[in-house]
Order: structure tokens, then C-alpha cells, then sequence
């Protein structure tokens, strides 16, 4: 992942300087043998994928200091880079306050610390203290809830100095529980901008976790019964390019690219339901979504002891283009089908996504086709590697699939 950053600059008043602090979880091995292991891993396997911390692309032990100068203001931009696991990341003796997550300026809400999922990212406004009297402690927390609890691999701390002064002494803090600390939630967040809630749906969509384990051992998941794969003879987006009226026809992109079609400009609701133990980041390619609604799921087992409470969204929902949903819950999200195109809804975390979490959106594909066209340099790139740029997922003409790879289909 690449940090692309558009607003670097200082504003007056606000802040008087910025500090990066890029979070990634790392693996020796390299990606591509990671995803090919993946699809041969038992889960017994998976569930003990421990992995190493980095802060700005080095060990996480071993990062330089953060230095402050008294009395100014700071913009902390907190990215997570990584792909599983999440980070708690805190400043003893500060408060932080936020004023943006996932590109949406915010209201601030003062806060203890941050926790991030797998691709989002926080900005922060941390005053400094009015002396250089003493040096502080910040504070690093890298989790996964479904992977095997072990001392020192799961959860990782780590921490790093905050420099008033070379050879400040520092000064200690007593252990507090984080149950008792204030974090950011999505639905204490205003958008600075107010945008009001979105009116009801013209199109909903309920989408249920689902997950499907081979006599191997081997795990598949995905949404509502399908298992999200690219195994299409063509791509998607090169379908809705080239089969006209049909585009509209969400059976033509084939049953594992699990397709969904939108008008142009309906107001569109997912209810995204996970009644497991394993925590998501949900990510909407191409849109910025509110969050309406979240709450526990119906089958939320006696074993999960504390079920996430019922929120209902204000005059003013968060909008984000990522939402973290917790063990056994559900999540409602709402936005205007406004930029056509073909958008995944995908899963941060990497491992799930690879295993078939996501679905397609294909939005407003009469349009995509009046307003776009495809580089033709971007099908010559294809068709040398023998990949089809028209026709259905199975590269024919009309609703004939045939010599389409099969889907996996799930346990729900």
C-alpha cells in the first residue's frame, strides 16, 4: 500500500506542524506465496498467522522519536497500511482529538487514542504540554481477535518515546484498563460538513456472512451464500463495457463475482450481517458511505458476553469509506449511486477478502457506457496475456456461461 497524501499542508490555527505515522503488519514472506499458502492453509493454520509490527516501515521498537516542542499544536495522520491486524495507538498524559477519518473532515471529538482497522486512517490534533519538563510514553497495541491468543505474538505492544527534551526523565503513567478509555466511534463522529441523512432507500441490499470449509480443512467465505472469486474469462468492468442493454442483467457477470446492479442515483442501503467471532473492516470502492445503523445480530451466541449495543445514526451520519464491524453484529450503510462504474465491496483484511469476502457493485452501466470508454491500451494489455475484453464472464454473447469456472457456494 502507497500513502497518497493531497492536503499536506499547515493551516493556520488549526495546527503548527504534521506528523506521519504509517501502521503495518509484516511477514517475512513475500505477498504472492503468502495468498497461494492461503488457499492450501487449514484454518487451524490461519488462526496462528502471528506477524510483526512496523511504524513508518521499520520495527515498530525502533522508531524514531516523536518530537514536541511545548505549547504547539500538532496534526497526527495515523494511516494503517497493513492487511489482518488492527492498532491501538495512544500518548500517555495527551489527549487527542479527531478531525478526520477515511478523507472526512470531522467535528473534534477529544479522545484517549485511536484504534484502526486494516486501511483506515485518523487525523488527530495533539497539543503539546506547556514545558519540557518531562518526555512521555506513546503506546501500541497490534490485535487481531481471530487470531490464537499467545503472549507476545497476539496481542504485540509496543512503544516509543515522546521527546520534549534530550534526557527528560520520563514521566510514568499507572496501567489503565482500555475499557476505560475513550476511543473513537463512528457514531460520536460528525462530519464537519453536516450532510443530512440520506432519505429512505430506493435499494436495499442484506448481505449475511457465510463460510464453507472444504474436506481438507480449507475455508471459503463469502456473502450470501457465494464466495467472491476472480475466475471470470473476462473482467467485470470489460462486461459491462461491451454487452450493452444486458449490463443491467446482474447474471451475465457470473454467480462468484456475486454482482449487484444499481441505477444512477438511487439511494442505496446494505445491511451487512456477521454473526461469527471474527472481526472485518468493510471497505466501498468508489463511494463514501453513512454509517445508519449497527447493533448485534439475532443469533448472537450465549458464548459472546458482551454484544455490541444498538446505535442509530443522528441528523448527521459519519461518512467513511470504511467501517469496522465487530464479532457477532450487523452494520447498516447508506449512499447515492452517483459515480457510475464497477466498485468492489471488499474486506480489509486481506486473508478474507482472498477467500471470497466481497461483492461487485455495478453501478449505472447504461451510463458508464454513454460517458466512458476503456483505453484501448488497457485491452492490448489484456489480450496479450490471453485475457477476453468483451462479452459476458465466460466470454460469450447473451446469458450463456458456458466454460465459466464454478463458484463456490456457502454455508450461511
Amino acid at each position: 500500500m502507497t500513502i497518497f497524501l493531497f492536503h499536506l499542508f499547515i493551516q493556520p490555527g488549526l495546527h503548527d506542524n504534521e506528523i506521519l505515522m504509517a501502521f503495518e503488519d509484516w511477514s517475512a514472506d513475500e505477498f504472492v506465496d503468502r495468498m497461494e499458502m492461503f488457499k492450501q492453509t487449514p484454518t487451524k493454520q490461519l488462526d496462528r498467522d502471528y506477524q510483526n509490527g512496523l511504524i513508518n516501515g521499520i520495527n515498530a521498537n525502533l522508531t524514531q522519536p516523536i518530537q514536541l516542542v511545548p505549547k504547539k499544536r500538532y496534526r497526527l495522520r495515523l494511516v494503517h497500511m497493513g492487511k489482518a491486524y488492527w492498532f491501538k495507538f495512544r500518548i500517555s498524559h495527551h489527549k487527542l482529538s479527531v478531525i478526520e477519518a477515511d478523507g472526512t473532515d470531522t467535528e473534534p471529538l477529544e479522545v484517549d487514542g485511536v484504534d484502526l482497522g486494516p486501511g483506515q486512517h485518523y487525523s488527530v490534533i495533539l497539543t503539546a504540554q506547556p514545558t519540557a519538563k518531562f518526555n512521555y510514553i506513546y503506546n501500541v497495541t497490534m490485535y487481531a481477535n481471530f487470531i490464537v491468543s499467545k503472549p507476545g505474538m497476539n496481542p504485540r505492544t509496543y512503544e516509543g518515546l515522546v521527546e520534549y527534551k534530550k534526557g527528560a526523565p520520563i514521566k510514568s503513567e499507572p496501567s489503565s484498563s482500555d475499557s476505560l478509555l475513550k476511543w473513537p466511534d463512528d457514531f460520536d463522529l460528525v462530519p464537519a460538513d453536516k450532510q443530512p441523512l440520506l432519505p429512505e432507500p430506493d435499494h436495499r441490499i442484506e448481505l449475511k456472512e457465510g463460510h464453507h470449509i472444504t474436506g481438507y480443512g480449507i475455508p471459503y467465505y463469502g456473502l450470501n451464500g457465494v464466495s467472491y472469486a476472480t475466475t471470470n474469462k473476462v473482467p467485470t468492468l470489460f462486461s459491462a463495457f461491451s454487452t450493452r442493454s444486458l449490463a443491467a442483467n446482474s447474471s451475465i457477470y457470473g454467480p462468484q463475482a456475486s454482482a449487484h446492479v444499481l441505477r444512477h442515483l438511487d439511494v442505496v442501503e446494505i445491511t451487512l450481517s456477521f454473526p461469527t467471532m471474527r472481526e472485518h473492516v468493510i471497505h466501498i470502492h468508489g463511494h463514501s458511505f453513512q454509517i445508519v445503523e449497527r447493533g448485534p445480530t439475532v443469533n448472537n451466541t450465549a458464548a459472546f458476553k458482551t454484544p455490541i449495543p444498538m446505535r442509530k445514526a443522528q441528523a448527521w451520519p459519519m461518512r467513511r469509506d470504511s467501517v469496522t464491524v465487530r464479532a457477532y453484529s450487523y452494520v447498516k450503510l447508506r449512499f447515492r449511486a452517483d459515480n457510475p462504474g464497477v466498485w468492489l465491496l471488499s474486506e480489509g483484511v486481506v486473508t478474507h477478502f482472498y477467500k471470497g469476502l466481497g461483492i461487485t457493485f455495478i453501478e449505472a452501466p447504461d451510463m458508464l457506457q454513454q460517458r466512458q470508454a476503456l483505453p484501448e491500451e488497457l485491452k492490448q494489455m489484456c489480450l496479450k496475456q490471453g485475457i477476453n475484453v468483451s462479452g459476458n464472464a465466460a466470454g460469450n454473447q447473451g446469458l450463456d456461461l458456458t466454460g465459466l469456472p464454478p463458484a463456490v457456494y456457502l454455508d450461511i
